[in-house]
């Protein structure tokens, strides 16, 4: 697409063949694969700062596994750790930290694990089984009980998603992308098969949008007359400064999830002298402007409780209690398709536990914007599923 003379210095681009709105993990992702195709006829858009704490993708550390509930989900997260080995060599810095993961809880549980052997057995992928004097044996930090019981796959770790963003971003723009932070849309207008955006007073064209707006989802898609079911939570971590940290450095201790309802979960020491805690899908229903950055004392005595009780060892000062959004589907499994009647557009929610999938589903989003399709099966992720279609839709979290 063409520039529009300004008045001085070069030419303001304004069309471009792709834009991408929203430049967290998902979108720096995007506007990354998007690059390596399509060089400067690549726009992506932030509304804050990039690097903002005000979404879903900062911190040091997001969980990276294998093991998921279904085996759509365990060979997704295959080609997800591809993508990350692929970002790597093309920028040369370490992404992915391999701790090996422990899933645990108790024989009947709200989250059974027989989903996670079952679905890895049935995409391949290897796994122990162990019990609870065992799991104490190998981590003697766990204070278990005999009615526990686990699975360990050793490709689990962490993906540092912080940096990871920051690589994504410095990426696209070495291949050609332009990206804008501090930018605000005040409108959106599909028109004859392209796309045209009001940013900051001016119009942007492109021909396809790339929509990753987390918790401003629905605010985007009012621009084509749909919204969608979410839920909006704040939820938080907690990092805190054990007494034995030499316990739980990464090449001693795994990340964790505790399987049942409330379900917990936790890292060894990485980017804080602490280990990092947290409760999933436990927080209260907020929406993007009526979060606040506070701490639920709530939420953090549920965490400081199942630590103490479970991994006592990891508990010391607080070195502090971090917050973020979830923007979850009632199913919570991700949206990752085309917008209905509009396939100028396409769009990706990622749930609350998508980051581990972020570099993939960036190359996902690429190949539809690009080519219309993609060779992975995205049935389960159609924005058109029955249950995103109910105004009040039941909500199933624990899965």
């Amino acid at each position: 697409m063409a520039s529009r003379p300004s008045e001085r210095g070069p030419p303001i681009k304004r069309d471009f063949e792709y834009i991408v709105l929203g430049l967290g993990g998902f979108g720096s992702a995007a506007a990354y694969w998007l690059a390596r195709a399509a060089g400067r006829e690549v726009l992506g858009l932030e509304q804050f700062e990039l690097g903002h704490v005000r979404g879903e993708s900062q911190d040091h550390s997001r969980i990276i596994r294998l093991s998921y509930h279904t085996p759509e989900y365990v060979r997704l997260a295959k080609h997800a750790y591809a993508a990350w080995r692929e970002v790597e060599r093309d920028s040369g810095e370490q992404l992915i930290v391999r701790t090996g993961g422990l899933d645990l809880g108790p024989a009947v549980s709200a989250i059974p694990l027989t989903n996670y052997s079952e679905s890895m057995a049935t995409a391949g992928v290897s796994f122990e089984s162990l019990d609870a004097d065992e799991i104490m044996r190998r981590w003697p930090p766990f204070r278990l009980t005999d009615d526990i019981h686990g699975l360990y796959q050793a490709e689990s770790g962490i993906v540092m998603a912080a940096k990871a963003n920051a690589v994504h971003q410095r990426l696209a723009r070495a291949h050609g992308a332009e990206l804008r932070d501090r930018t605000r849309i005040s409108g959106i207008r599909a028109d004859a098969g392209e796309i045209r955006l009001e940013i900051d007073g001016a119009v942007h064209r492109c021909r396809r949008l790339v929509i990753t707006a987390g918790a401003w989802s629905n605010q985007v898609l009012d621009a084509f007359d749909l919204r969608l079911p979410l839920t909006v939570t704040q939820e938080q971590v907690t990092y805190f400064a054990s007494p034995e940290l030499q316990q739980f450095a990464p090449d001693r201790f795994p990340i964790w999830i505790w399987m049942d309802d409330p379900c917990f979960y936790g890292f060894p020491v990485f980017g804080e002298a602490g280990i990092k805690a947290g409760q999933d899908a436990g927080g209260k229903e907020v929406t993007a402007e009526s979060r606040s950055f506070e701490p639920d004392q709530d939420a953090l005595g549920r965490v400081t409780a199942f630590l103490g009780q479970r991994i006592p060892g990891a508990l010391g000062p607080i070195i502090y209690t971090k917050t973020c959004l979830y923007t979850m589907t009632p199913d919570r499994d991700f949206v990752l398709d085309l917008v209905p009647g509009h396939t100028e557009a396409v769009i990706a929610i990622g749930g609350g536990h998508g980051f581990k999938f972020a570099s993939l589903i960036g190359q996902i989003l690429a190949q539809l914007a690009v080519d219309g399709h993609t060779d992975h099966p995205l049935e389960t992720f159609q924005i058109n599923r029955p249950i995103l279609q109910l105004e009040n839709p039941p909500k199933r979290y624990m899965v």
